[in-house]
């Protein structure tokens, strides 16, 4: 019996393979067919390319360009920043990247590091610096795309960049984890965990939940015996050390097959702990167990970035929701853009909103104003946040009424008037620096000099701070440097359109007053190719607006005044 399971299981990996090659050859005769060249063909440029690089350089250079899916890390003892790879599609192409610079914070200056032997582009891979050796940047895996994004390629390659010599060096161990990218790495002491993420080669896809030690002693890698109910299969979740030794992992995004061989995308919101084995003297066994969270949760995301701070707070700030689109026969996503920022109590497991502690809200006017009044509105109708438009301005209006028309609560008079003055008060106060028909970004008067944001009180008596926050984002890099939390870059989707940012903004931790702009956001500098389709579907769906604006303007005269404030913000609710 042995013998024919292991010759069954023999033939499943040589039929296995055979598919592989024949994928890969199907593979390399349709990136002919667009013009473009194979992998191997692109990666043998590359290498050439590296290899002429005889020396290590330095070179102040203007800031980073756009792209998202990169990585922001912390210098382990320097205040620099280390920003490596990533993307950037503008509609027609993609580039990848593999450009190293550092971020000098006291002098506001970015140096590129050129030097040969560095990895080959990529983005969606892990980075984590560790304070050995002078300072070292250990990256694994990530993807490289095709310029058409038709196909893509999975790294499962380990790098470490020594930062006191500006040198990469590629790093050859064995029993690693397979080719992948939207996975999760964090550092353990001298150790490296890396946990999940997905594969997927145009034909079919799987994503993991595996998880993996890396000595940085002996350079061997280690899979882990795990129990315990643990973690889904999935790639993009949230993952950081907490103070006992362990590593809290939660929420991501995986895709299963749904009937007719259709794929689903799911978010995951669950959360779980992973300790080492209290008896287990080898290192090797470790426990996962399901965690409940309190406090103040995010809505359900994918692509928020998690940046881990000194003591027993993590901060995670953005992220996307998609659901499908009903208007799209095509069955296209809709995603939900957020721009807010909450703090993850590691030792107890507790969310808190960044904005909640600018300012304390009014007593609740009655009982049950939870369910009436959603958290984020709220905040929205409190704080001058920065608001995204498109040019579908009555649709996106449409859609709001449409959800109030399918049974949600109204607000009593005593609220209604509450908000309504607020809501006033707030756009009297709004200033309209940049509106370019994308982004429009509103700020209200100035800090004061004392480092307290200025505040302003409306006919109700709530007194309330103006601040300046990040337009919303996805898989946008952050990272905590002496009590300060950077954000730069990001993508952002305006309809069909994915805008890729290249902002930068700091933010005092200690104070969480307000961002501080290092780069604005230049949204007149966007760049974006139209497709013939895209033009189409623009110009159907402006005149399906037109015939719908009269059928508005009835909904509207019906509506009472008093209706809940329509803004733009995430679902999550006050607990």
């Amino acid at each position: 019996m042995g013998k024919k399971d292991k010759k069954k299981g023999s033939g499943a990996a040589k039929t296995a393979a055979k598919t592989e090659k024949k994928a890969n050859l199907k593979l390399k005769k349709e990136l002919v067919a667009k013009g473009e060249e194979d992998f191997d063909t692109l990666l043998a440029k590359f290498a050439a390319e590296d290899a002429a690089l005889n020396t290590v350089k330095e070179e102040v250079v203007s800031p980073p360009g756009r792209r998202s899916c990169f990585t922001l890390t912390p210098h382990p003892s320097q205040d620099q920043l280390i920003l490596f790879g990533g993307e950037y599609f503008n509609g027609s192409k993609t580039m990848m990247y593999n450009d190293l610079f550092l971020y000098h914070i006291k002098h506001d200056r970015w140096v590129q590091v050129l030097g040969p032997h560095s990895p080959p582009p990529r983005s969606g891979h892990q980075a984590v610096a560790v304070a050995r050796g002078g300072g070292q940047l250990w990256i694994f895996g990530g993807e490289f795309s095709s310029v058409t994004q038709s196909h893509f390629y999975h790294f499962k390659d380990l790098w470490v960049f020594h930062l006191s010599e500006n040198k990469w060096e590629k790093v050859t161990a064995g029993g690693g984890p397979s080719a992948r990218s939207g996975h999760r790495m964090t550092a353990l002491g001298n150790q490296l965990l890396v946990f999940g993420g997905f594969h997927d080669n145009g034909i079919h896809f799987r994503y993991h939940n595996d998880l993996y030690l890396f000595s940085l002693d002996d350079r061997k890698w280690t899979k882990l015996a795990v129990v315990g109910n643990g973690p889904c299969p999935r790639s993009g979740c949230l993952l950081t050390p907490v103070p006992n030794g362990g590593v809290l992992l939660g929420g991501g995004y995986s895709k299963e097959t749904a009937k007719k061989d259709e794929e689903k995308g799911v978010t995951h919101t669950d959360m779980f702990l992973l300790t080492p084995e209290k008896h287990d003297k080898s290192g090797n066994r470790w426990k996962w167990q399901s965690v409940r969270q309190s406090g103040v949760r995010p809505s359900p995301r994918c692509g928020a970035s998690l940046a881990a701070g000194t003591g027993e707070r993590a901060y995670i700030f953005g992220g996307v929701y998609d659901q499908e689109d009903e208007d799209d026969d095509e069955g296209g996503l809709k995603g939900t853009f957020y721009n807010d920022l909450f703090l993850l109590d590691l030792k107890k497991v507790a969310w808190h909103t960044g904005c909640l502690l600018l300012f304390t809200p009014p007593a609740p006017p009655e009982k049950n104003w939870r369910r009436r009044i959603r958290a984020s509105n709220f905040i929205e109708a409190v704080l001058a946040r920065v608001t995204v438009s498109g040019k579908k301005g009555e649709s996106e209006k449409k859609n709001r009424r449409k959800k109030k028309d399918h049974g949600e609560e109204e607000s009593d008079e005593e609220m209604e008037e509450k908000m309504e003055s607020l809501k006033v008060a707030e756009e009297a106060k709004k200033k309209v620096v940049s509106d370019d028909g994308v982004f429009t970004v509103t700020v209200g008067p100035s800090s004061s000099a004392g480092g307290q944001a200025s505040s302003n009180q409306t006919n109700t008596g709530v007194s309330y701070p103006e601040v300046f926050v990040p337009p919303p984002r996805m898989n946008a890099g952050v990272a905590v440097k002496r009590g300060t939390l950077y954000l730069y870059g990001g993508m952002f989707e305006d309809n069909h359109k994915q805008l890729t940012l290249n902002d930068f903004y700091a933010l005092d931790l200690n104070k969480l007053d307000e961002w501080r702009i290092i780069i604005p956001l230049d949204a007149a500098d966007f760049e974006w190719f139209e497709s013939e389709d895209e033009d189409n579907n623009e110009d159907s769906d402006d005149d399906d607006d037109d015939d719908d604006d009269d059928d508005d303007d009835d909904k509207e005269e019906e509506e009472d005044n008093g209706d809940e404030m329509e803004v733009e913000t995430n679902d999550m609710e006050i607990e």
